[in-house]
């Protein structure tokens, strides 16, 4: 009886137990990276093993799907790219289809090219176009206070010069970005501003750029058409600097993101969802049944909340938001990344969470003008910035002003930064210049303000009387064309902001430029592989640009900005 009763209990509490291992949804490795000629037997070895690891995952992909399962060899995954509308879940999702966030898809891609690492780029169409990627001029300029900004800008400055090598495409023609060598000039009107200068014209001496460091009388006798009577003391670029076209350059980084795999889906992300303990609180708005967390009280819990998936709409009639699970998030979304930040609760809440990005959108005016009697191989140029403590980035509005300048001599013209803050720089070989001023306070605007107005009698008062005073020869220059651009502007203190939040360590910020863009856009996509892959910044380390910063009120100052 005894026995019987033993089995029995034995029989009944073995039944649940099961020695079947977990299926994960999704797993990959990323072991060591053989290069060419580093190991032979190893670089064999592990290709091999990837190619029929990769083969049995793709066939129990198929064998579990019920769909799929009756042939799962005949549906083995072939194509780089799901063909869905969108994606239910992605390794890493990168809000901003713009140069920083097309340059970050390319290099996690470009070191890691299993198709079963997914990359998804968010982007939306309506407010892309407007962007300083689209818009903006392409700048490549080593001259910085910053020691890390030189050498971010100097690799940059060396994959723009052989970016025909690092973006061709099988056996199609390398792509061209019109890349025109000009040396940029930036000027000190003081003692004082002569002093940090010539500081940092020694740390860049020590980094390894090119770049002379002249007095007035020195810039006068190299650039006698020029007026330095307010001058002190000036840097001139001696080599890596110059313009190119900014988006011949985002064409040919997205072309190559999609033979990669990368996955470009126009979508207007509208929300976050979140995995958060019971006692912390949650607005929901109407518009969607999804849970979208807009307020999150601190309690002393809300350390064990994680990001789980982004809500995106797609940009199509009668399309409503779905999640998109993720792995990481990078928010490149430009002069929105403020907004998009919001939507995490950041800056929304208490604690940690009542510290906002401060990131604004800011208007910036270029002119072109059209000045044949300046010349153009010998112009230089220049900045200046701003932040925040709630997430301190906001859009602002920048004009472009095209010029055509008869009088100005084309073949000594360099670009010039002034200590007014205007800029000028040739725009190619020829009478043609682009030119306007450092966007402020007054041009920061919001979503719904942005147009394509340009305010010319900003041109005439402002900027005009200021470049005539510089370069005589502008008296006869023209406006030829002219349009507006939005950035996003930290308001904090106007330099990026790269780092993951304190609460989310998921959520990637990688915003701010504003000018900077196309100088640290490349080597800021190459620094978030390094940490997602290596665990640590190992070309430059530049985890003091995060949100602690914000947080300690520890202000960086940029004066040095080409545009």
């Amino acid at each position: 009886m005894l026995r019987r009763t033993i089995v029995g209990f034995v029989v009944q509490q073995s039944r649940p137990i099961s020695f079947t291992s977990t299926k994960q949804w999704q797993t990959y490795e990323n072991d060591r990276n053989y290069d060419i000629g580093e190991d032979v037997w190893q670089r064999a070895k592990a290709a091999l093993q990837m190619g029929f690891t990769r083969s049995a995952r793709r066939y129990n992909d198929a064998k579990y799907d019920a769909f799929r399962k009756r042939n799962p060899i005949a549906h083995m995954k072939k194509e780089i790219i799901d063909l869905e509308l969108l994606p239910f879940r992605s390794d890493f999702v990168i809000i901003g289809g713009g140069l920083t966030g097309s340059a970050t898809a390319f290099w996690l891609k470009e070191r890691f090219r299993d198709e079963d690492l997914t990359v998804t780029v968010i982007e939306s169409t309506d407010h892309f176009s407007r962007s300083r990627s689209m818009l903006g001029t392409g700048i490549i300029s080593q001259q910085f206070s910053i020691p890390e900004f030189v050498e971010m800008s100097a690799f940059s400055a060396e994959f723009i010069r052989h970016a025909g090598e690092h973006l061709k495409i099988l056996d199609s023609d390398p792509p061209d970005i019109d890349l025109l060598p000009v040396n940029f000039l930036h000027l000190a009107k003081d003692e004082k501003d002569a002093a940090d200068l010539k500081e940092a014209w020694r740390m860049m001496v020590e980094k390894g750029v090119r770049v002379a460091y002249m007095k007035a009388d020195e810039l006068q006798t190299r650039f006698p058409f020029m007026n330095f009577d307010d001058v002190v003391a000036g840097t001139l670029g001696l080599e890596n600097e110059g313009v190119f076209d900014n988006l011949q350059l985002l064409s040919a980084l997205r072309e190559k993101n999609l033979t990669l795999g990368v996955r470009y889906v126009k979508a207007e992300v509208e929300g976050m969802d979140f995995r958060r303990p019971p006692d912390i609180s949650c607005k929901v708005p109407e518009e969607h049944d999804h849970k979208i967390i807009t307020d999150i009280q601190d309690r002393g819990t809300n350390r064990n909340i994680r990001l789980l998936a982004i809500l995106a709409r797609p940009q199509m009639i009668g399309a409503s938001a779905r999640p998109i699970r993720f792995y990481r998030l990078v928010n490149a979304a430009g002069p929105w990344a403020g907004e998009i930040a919001k939507m995490a609760g950041i800056g929304q809440g208490e604690g940690i969470l009542s510290v906002p990005l401060p990131i604004v959108c800011k208007r910036r005016t270029n002119f072109v003008l059209h000045a044949p009697d300046v010349p153009t191989l010998e112009m230089p140029g220049q900045g200046e910035g701003i932040l925040s403590v709630p997430l301190p980035i906001v859009c602002k509005r920048r004009t472009n002003f095209v010029l055509h300048a008869p009088d100005v001599p084309t073949l000594e013209m360099p670009g010039l930064h002034d200590t007014t803050g205007i800029f000028c720089h040739p725009e190619g070989i020829g009478f043609n210049y682009i030119c306007g001023r450092h966007p402020t306070k007054r041009d920061i605007v919001t979503k719904d303000k942005a147009t394509d107005d340009v305010d010319y009698e900003m041109f005439y008062k402002e900027i005009w009387p200021l470049l005539v005073k510089r370069v005589p020869s502008f008296k006869t220059a023209k406006v030829i064309n002219a349009w507006n651009l939005y950035e996003d502007c930290n308001t904090f203190d106007d330099v990026p902001i790269l780092g993951e939040h304190l609460l989310f360590k998921s959520f990637y910020q990688m915003c701010g430029f504003g000018g900077y863009g196309s100088q640290l856009a490349i080597a800021a996509g190459r620094l978030y592989q390094e940490k997602e892959y290596e665990m640590a910044y190992l070309g430059t380390n530049v985890r003091k640009f995060d949100m602690r910063r914000i947080m300690q009120g520890k202000r960086y100052h940029e004066p040095l900005r080409a545009v």
